[in-house]
């Protein structure tokens, strides 16, 4: 088929990658002029791990194109992917302007039937608002609202587009329905399903599944503060409640908080929606309002370890971006526990496989950045780690004891078992455990 990709943002470009990975002829149209050059030269603006390769292999033949021009891209496509940014608004509500300026180009330059398809994390009702806009501003009438919600986990998003274990389409008649269909029929030829729904279904669908997840991790974090009060292992805990199928063992690690693009911003947005329909979410509100304290827990562990002053501490900081296999540092907790041990007058010594340079435009000056994890020790009075990223799992546990002037680890992924590192001979405090002192 032929696809236009409004927006070359993570969902965007992955989205159009991927369709274009299955043979479909992709244009990814961005107002961004200097994204696009870079797009056509094979730059690819984020990390994750996968996307170059697909986005160079398919530039080279000529299945992948991007543009900052949107005329042509509509007029020659016949499903138009909207993935553009709905960044949140003060009150937390999902900024919709750039969702509806895209329905408004469309509409003034669509002149036979169209497939419109709404890829971007919009609040219900959005397809009947882009339905109002074509009706009102388009010429050519004929057209359908798809919701397709993505369901990418940024680290394995290309995985996760090419063999999904669902696809959720949101549609109105049955000749939406069957192009839709067709167009993701190479992705679920092991029989994963292709679960068709109305349009508000697929919409509420996208914020419930990310609000569930946010609502676990808060719900551990929460857990395995009471662990700490009542000398309980919030890893045996985890282990214990993970067997039961009805819970299952995934997003149960405790940690220092969520952070990226997804949880915090949907959260906060389907909270505005309840407020609006006068349907208030308390659980969901409490999972927010949970993870901004745990993204402090760290460093109150380290405050209270210094007996309330660390002026003039230094700490090596191991992990920056909001997960591994990524760059992203949007909401990621680094930023609040950085910024609060600097504000503190801590120094920060800070290594992130991938966001350094990101971290570089969200952190303070004085950050110092290190090109190893273990340069970051050096000089240090302890070390904090913020992300799990597979490099840090196995340290050297000698180099660390040499270099650190405290012999302190503050874990905030719970990385190390609690008898393993009693071997190592340093002080060890992580999440929801005892703390172990050599």
């Amino acid at each position: 088929m032929r696809v236009a990709v409004f927006g070359a943002g993570y969902a965007g470009l992955v989205t159009g990658a991927c369709l274009a990975e299955t043979g479909n002829t992709v244009v990814c149209v961005d107002n961004n002029a200097d994204k696009v050059g870079q797009l056509r030269r094979g730059i690819i603006p984020i990390y994750e791990p996968g996307l170059r390769g697909i986005v160079e292999s398919n530039l080279r033949a000529q299945r992948l194109s991007f543009d900052d021009a949107p005329e042509e891209a509509i007029r020659n496509s016949e499903v138009i992917f909207v993935a553009v940014g709905t960044p949140p608004s003060a009150d937390g509500s999902a900024d919709l302007s750039h969702v509806l300026q895209v329905a408004r180009t469309v509409a003034k330059h669509m002149t036979d039937y169209k497939v419109i398809v709404m890829k971007s994390t919009v609040p219900v009702g959005t397809s009947k608002q882009i339905r109002e806009v074509l009706d009102r501003e388009a010429a050519f009438k004929d057209y359908d609202v798809v919701s397709n919600p993505e369901f990418l986990k940024e680290g394995s998003a290309v995985a996760d587009f090419m063999f999904p274990d669902r696809i959720v389409i949101g549609h109105s008649t049955e000749r939406g329905k069957a192009i839709m269909r067709e167009l993701y029929r190479p992705y679920v030829r092991t029989n994963k399903p292709i679960l068709f729904m109305d349009n508000a279904s697929a919409e509420l669908t996208k914020y419930a599944a990310n609000c569930f997840l946010a609502t676990k991790v808060s719900f551990m974090n929460e857990l395995s503060n009471l662990c700490e009060r009542v000398g309980a292992d919030i890893d045996d805990v985890r282990i214990g409640i993970g067997h039961d199928q009805r819970i299952g063992q995934q997003f149960l690690f405790p940690g220092v908080g969520y952070g990226g693009s997804c949880f915090p911003k949907d959260v906060r947005a389907l909270c505005a929606t309840s407020r609006e329909h006068g349907v208030p979410l308390n659980i969901i509100a409490a999972a927010d309002e949970v993870n901004d304290r745990q993204k402090r827990v760290m460093v109150e562990k380290i405050t209270r370890h210094y007996g309330g002053d660390i002026q003039g501490k230094t700490f090596a900081v191991w992990g920056l971006a909001f997960k591994p296999k990524t760059d992203d540092m949007r909401e990621a907790p680094a930023i609040t526990i950085v910024e609060e041990l600097i504000r503190l007058g801590a120094g920060i010594q800070a290594y992130d496989p991938e966001a350094m340079k990101e971290a570089g435009r969200r952190l303070p000056a004085t950050v110092r950045y290190c090109d190893t994890a273990n340069r970051a020790l050096v000089g240090a009075d302890a070390l904090v780690i913020v992300t799990e990223w597979n490099e840090f799992r196995s340290p050297d546990f000698d180099l660390i004891r040499k270099e650190l002037k405290d012999k302190t680890v503050f874990d905030g992924r719970n990385l190390f078992d609690l008898e393993d590192i009693s071997r190592h001979r340093v002080n060890y405090i992580s999440i929801g455990r005892r703390e172990v002192r050599p």
